[in-house]
Parts: structure tokens; C-alpha cells; sequence
């Protein structure tokens, strides 16, 4: 796999001096951002939980602790 450096070589960059730096009133080369090349996301929920889905849960897991319980309970008599 052939990896490619995103940085600009300094023998063959405009305005640059030796050793690679920028004199002054020059621009500097720019650089590679990730976060600016992948698309906006808008479709992901700004909040947590909806509500249907967290009280579902919460009652199979009462429902699931009621019957251990009652298991339990059942077991001792």
C-alpha cells in the first residue's frame, strides 16, 4: 500500500526558503484537514434517548427483575 504525505516538499514549493520556511508577506502551503472534506451530518438526533425506547426498556427490566424474584421467592417456600 503506496501512502501518500500530505505535506508539501520543500525543493519543490513556491515561496518557501531553504530549510522551509515562509519569508514574510508570503502565504504558507496549506495543510490536509479531514474534517473538511467529509459532508455535513444533519441527520443524526441532537438529543439523547427517545422516550418510547427508554420506558420500554426500563419496564422489560423491571419485568425481567419481577420474575427472578418471584423465582427466588418461589424457590425459598
Amino acid at each position: 500500500m503506496s501512502h501518500t504525505n500530505p505535506d508539501p516538499e520543500p525543493d519543490r514549493s513556491t515561496g518557501l526558503e531553504p530549510g522551509g520556511a515562509v519569508p514574510p508577506g508570503e502565504t504558507p502551503p496549506a495543510e490536509s484537514s479531514m474534517p473538511g472534506a467529509l459532508p455535513r451530518e444533519t441527520h443524526n438526533p441532537p438529543k439523547g434517548w427517545a422516550k418510547a425506547p427508554l420506558t420500554l426498556i426500563i419496564v422489560l427490566a423491571v419485568l425481567v427483575a419481577a420474575f427472578f424474584l418471584a423465582y427466588g421467592l418461589m424457590l425459598m417456600v
